[in-house]
């Protein structure tokens, strides 16, 4: 650094720019292998923020299933995940647009195989043997009633009735999975208030000839205990994964008796927020590869039943996103501080591992990458948060002596969610042009038990806030932030926590919210069927304790507001409609202070197109360059911000 330019922090000129990200960038979803082949789903941005089914042959040539005039994307809980399921070569697949079931078979072009109706599908199972795909059902045909969540079998041939319903009555149903004999079916439920990750229950029943179900019992879970994936073993005994000691822990049933594979202080699931989400798969009957997270990192490791020893496997990752085999081979995605999400082929045996796909195929010098530093820190009650630290790099530039960088504090969605150690161009965007990052998994994140992510019981609005402002407060007390320059993004969830910690809290001085929650009392009376009780657990029973909802819903105290802010929102989002960000940037404008305001046609909860994923970095960039007075090195389109002096 020794004949580096000397610039202030904020206004380094950077190679990671909005453009790059968004023109060289996917998503990689699910996964599943057939036969020698290898499908998984795209999030392409450049396609309007379409989801593509893909498919890897055998011999390594990578072509498209799903035709450009198709998005392969459910809507199931909204959230969706879980859009196809594909055997033998044919892809059943969810269309965004008419959440249809289509087939398409080698060679041909989709064919819709359910009829133009309010139904919706998702995390489905073929089986050959009976012609159906086992799978969720969400039934809308009627308006004003609340979505009817059952199992449902579509036959693969084409279902004028749209599906036959096998279980019902409770309020969610997810992972139907088929024995390998095909005379079993194992599945999960629960009901409301309970969200996955508070208590399921899981189910098995004898499969009959014609799909219907018999002798259902459940095996597992209740109220209290979270169940995650269950999946049979090539021989037949039902895994699943249980946080009944407090941590997500692999379990089997075993003779009639549920029977622990390896107790240790770390996380073997996942919250449920999205179907088709494996964390571990089969590689033998009594071979399992698994991800484990232990402190908010991800690792591979091969469990052996048969001796419950646990053997990890050589890699780099830090975050593992889903996990799958079948014949032989083994194929995951997962991303470290230096790589974005990649698909990766496991060579178990030889230790090599192929990649497949990678997210992004810019090579980014990592002369301009910030890796991340686990930070602990003191919080409210005596305890303490976590959080991953980037600092400011750039190997060009360097700060005048004595300057301490801007600090963006992150606050991830959920608020039951997890931020990880991965190469994010998003954060990098910031990072090499001199403001610093601190990404937090405050209390209530996954990753770090049951007790952790209970944190949030009672005291939504409260912990996240006090965390992640105890977070910046720890940086800045170090000397290693300004703590007079202090600003906190989050979208949804983590949009709520940035209103918060503008509003209740001082230490920052301005803040992006992305399709935020203002009105925890709007929220919960417009919101969707999975999270419309949500908030029973997080605030309190609604309409009982309206008070809460009151008391920590920004938007009834906007006279403690004082900082700046840009709201970003989806005008088709229905998971926090956009009247939440209206009625938020109204108050704004009425107490004068600045504030700017953009709203996304065509979009819902998260952005998915290019150009409005280019559009709200950059106008956030901009934004907090208006508010901190520092000049960005690019050309950036302005953003109107109104009553700024």
């Amino acid at each position: 650094m020794t004949n580096a330019t000397i610039a202030p922090y904020g206004s380094w000129k950077s190679p990671i720019s909005s453009d790059l990200i968004v023109a060289d960038t996917i998503s990689l979803g699910q996964v599943e292998i057939d036969g020698g082949d290898v499908y998984w789903v795209e999030g392409r941005p450049s396609e309007g923020g379409r989801y593509v089914a893909v498919k890897r042959t055998a011999e390594g040539q990578i072509e498209d299933v799903t035709p450009s005039t198709y998005n392969a994307r459910t809507r199931v809980h909204e959230y969706g995940g879980g859009a196809f399921a594909v055997a033998n070569g044919s892809v059943f697949f969810s269309n965004y647009t008419d959440q249809r079931l289509y087939r398409v078979d080698p060679g041909s072009e989709p064919h819709p195989i359910t009829p133009e109706v309010a139904l919706r599908y998702a995390d489905g199972r073929v089986d050959t043997a009976r012609n159906l795909l086992f799978c969720v059902r969400e039934d809308h045909t009627v308006e004003g009633r609340e979505a009817v969540n059952t199992l449902a079998y579509v036959r693969l041939d084409g279902d004028e009735g749209g599906g036959t319903v096998i279980a019902s009555g409770n309020d969610f149903y997810s992972t139907p999975r088929l024995s390998p004999d095909g005379n079993r079916l194992a599945w999960l439920t629960w009901n409301h208030p309970n969200m996955p990750w508070d208590g399921t229950e899981l189910w098995i029943a004898d499969l009959s000839g014609d799909g219907s179900l018999s002798n259902k019992q459940q095996v597992a879970g209740g109220p209290d205990e979270s169940i995650f994936q269950p999946e049979w073993s090539p021989d037949g005994l039902l895994h699943f994964v249980s946080d009944k000691t407090g941590w997500w822990n692999l379990y089997r049933l075993r003779d009639g008796q549920i029977e622990p594979l390896y107790e240790m202080q770390a996380e073997f699931g996942a919250p449920q927020w999205k179907f088709g989400y494996n964390t571990y798969a089969f590689i033998s009957p009594n071979r399992i590869v698994c991800a484990i997270v232990e402190r908010g990192f991800a690792r591979l490791a091969i469990l052996d039943t048969s001796n419950k020893t646990l053997t990890p496997i050589d890699t780099d990752y830090t975050t593992i996103g889903t996990v799958c085999s079948s014949a032989g081979q083994v194929v995951v995605t997962a991303g470290s501080p230096l790589h974005d999400i990649e698909l990766v082929h496991l060579d178990l045996e030889g230790g090599e591992h192929e990649v497949l796909r990678r997210s992004s195929n810019s090579e980014i010098d990592p002369g301009y990458i910030s890796v991340p530093e686990a930070i602990e820190f003191p919080t409210d009650e005596g305890l303490t948060a976590h959080a991953f630290f980037y600092a400011p790099r750039n190997k060009v530039y360097r700060a005048p002596e004595g300057e301490r960088p801007p600090l963006l504090v992150l606050s991830h969605g959920g608020p039951t969610g997890q931020t990880s150690p991965l190469l994010d161009l998003e954060i990098q965007y910031w990072t090499s042009r001199g403001i610093a990052v601190l990404d937090v998994n405050y209390g209530g994140s996954t990753g770090y038990g049951t007790e952790y992510r209970r944190r949030l019981n009672g005291k939504w609005g409260i912990v996240d806030m006090n965390d992640c402002t105890n977070g910046a407060l720890y940086l800045a007390e170090q000397g290693r932030v300004d703590g007079d320059r202090l600003m906190i993004m989050g979208g949804s969830a983590g949009g709520y926590t940035t209103l918060c910690a503008l509003t209740f809290r001082d230490e920052f001085k301005a803040g992006a919210s992305f399709f935020g929650i203002s009105d925890l009392e709007a929220m919960t009376i417009d919101t969707h069927k999975f999270e419309s009780r949500y908030l029973d657990s997080m605030i309190g029973p609604y309409p009982e304790r309206k008070d809460l909802y009151v008391e920590r819903s920004p938007i009834h105290h906007i006279d403690r507001l004082s900082s700046p802010m840009i709201v970003l929102q989806g005008l088709e989002d229905k998971v926090v409609p956009p009247n939440q960000a209206v009625m938020m940037v109204d108050a704004l404008r009425e107490k004068k202070l600045p504030v700017a305001y953009l709203p996304f046609e065509g979009e819902q909860h998260g952005f998915r197109k290019a150009e409005n994923i280019k559009r709200s970095l950059d106008g956030t960039f901009y934004f907090f360059s208006r508010i901190f007075g520092y000049e960005p090195a690019d050309e950036i389109e302005p953003v109107e911000i109104e009553n700024l002096v």
